[in-house]
């Protein structure tokens, strides 16, 4: 009866609830995608090669990212879930070997860093000075990478528990810090060396670092319902498996996010390596946008799997329309900042007039996906949370890799590099048309059985 005092996620209205939990991760969220674009400004100013090179950079940094959220989407669901049993046992078992496979997934990409950094700009590009800046960015973040693997899962913890306000404090120390040491360390002021682009390197693992730190510290004074015990709880192999069942098809979905990114950028390079800055910089600004939704998904995912596992429908349902409902506020928002002011955004960049010419009739296609694309995030949460990622890996698969890409090469062929931004919107189309037809099937196979309960 104590958990369920403490827990307010079974018993507190849906719409408090769910702008309770979520409004500090928006925040927080928010904040990041702040410094994700003062980063990007500030490299902006070193030059366009400088920029282009974090612009490549992105599908690696992206890859790490989803290795990190993937495994911490599983652990937040069956946390979450196991508190909804009123299991706490399950519970801190689950937090315990997640904590290790982020251990486990920092270790592989510090590797990586260490073997491939080089290479993966070789690949992508002959511009000697594009791979030297990129080496040298990518090697600080991936063998420094422990603090956003760390960061991210301690998150989601405090997330299972219902405690998001305190995600926003880790997320904001991490992106102050990153904001504060970028000129510092970019352009060596108060006597520190000028280090240009391993300077915007170093500030991002400073701030993920400290986050980590912070949120590790916030676990343990406040996170009372869970306890990370890694002696008592050792790594167990079918706690790992229920994680990965449910967290892996998250990772491929954002792994896929990677993949494209470093097709399309190859497709653009055909063109100019100015058209592959602009979608980099297109990445940064639709953060803006996107990052919110994450945040309010990131308060949905606890609820749902909270009230799945305590059987109760109707607070399921009511917290998806909701969140369906303020993501499409938030996107089409952001579709109308992106039609209308397009040039103003470009011109934080330190744009050249090519990049304009590339950038505004693309900012202005791409954001079309937007009205598609809050429904199909939110969605898909809800298919992560019942245990069903594997319906938004399928979404994702197809949206990127069947259609996108495709799209986008034969879009290309037209030497029009206008065309080619049009694949966005055409493969967001496809994504809303199987995410219903999923959702349409879960709710009869899955939702529908669940009762209904008087709120």
């Amino acid at each position: 009866m104590e958990l369920q005092k403490e827990n307010k996620m079974g018993v507190m209205p849906i719409n408090k609830l769910l702008i309770g939990m979520s409004l500090p991760m928006i925040v927080s969220m928010l904040v990041q995608a702040l410094y994700n674009v003062v980063d990007s400004i500030f490299v902006a100013q070193i030059s366009e090669n400088a920029l282009t090179a974090v612009s490549l950079a992105f599908p690696m940094q992206n890859l790490m990212i989803a290795v990190a959220t993937g495994t911490a989407v599983g652990v937040n669901s069956l946390v979450a879930k196991s508190l909804g049993e009123k299991n706490k046992e399950n519970a801190d078992r689950y937090a315990a070997n997640g904590v290790f496979l982020a251990f486990l997934s920092y270790v592989v990409f510090l590797i990586i860093g260490l073997l491939f950094s080089r290479k993966f700009f070789e690949i992508q590009t002959q511009v000697t000075e594009i791979v030297d800046y990129g080496y040298s960015y990518m090697l600080i973040c991936s063998v420094l990478s422990f603090g956003v693997f760390g960061e991210i899962m301690f998150e989601r913890l405090m997330q299972a528990t219902g405690k998001t306000v305190y995600t926003m404090y880790t997320q904001g120390l991490g992106a102050i810090i990153n904001i504060i040491l970028d000129p510092i360390l970019i352009f060596g002021y108060f006597g520190l060396p000028k280090m240009g682009i391993a300077g915007a390197a170093l500030a991002t693992v400073i701030g993920q670092i400290a986050a980590f730190g912070l949120a590790v510290i916030l676990n343990e004074k406040k996170n009372h319902e869970i306890k990370v015990h890694l002696v008592r709880n050792k790594p167990d192999l079918k706690s790992i498996a229920k994680i990965y069942s449910i967290g892996f098809p998250s990772i491929v979905m954002v792994s896929i996010g990677s993949l494209m990114t470093f097709v399309i950028n190859n497709i653009l390079i055909s063109f100019t390596e100015t058209a592959a800055t602009v979608f980099g910089v297109y990445f940064k600004l639709q953060s803006f946008v996107f990052m919110p939704v994450f945040g309010l998904n990131n308060g949905l995912v606890p609820i749902f799997s909270y009230n799945y596992g305590a059987q109760n429908r109707t607070r399921m349902l009511k917290s998806l329309k909701l969140a369906i409902l303020y993501a499409a506020v938030f996107m089409v928002l952001g579709l109308l900042i992106m039609q209308i002011f397009p040039k103003q955004l470009f011109m934080m960049f330190n744009p050249t007039d090519r990049l304009l010419e590339i950038g505004i009739p693309a900012l202005r296609i791409i954001s079309i996906s937007f009205i598609f694309a809050g429904f199909c995030i939110t969605v898909g949460s809800a298919f992560q949370a019942l245990g069903h990622g594997v319906m938004s890996m399928i979404v994702s698969i197809a949206r990127q890799l069947v259609v996108l890409i495709p799209v986008a090469y034969l879009l290309s062929l037209t030497g029009k590099l206008e065309l080619v931004w049009w694949a966005f919107p055409i493969s967001e189309i496809v994504s809303l048309i199987l995410t219903i037809i999923f959702l349409s099937k879960l709710y009869n196979t899955v939702i529908k059985k669940i009762p209904l309960k008087q709120e």
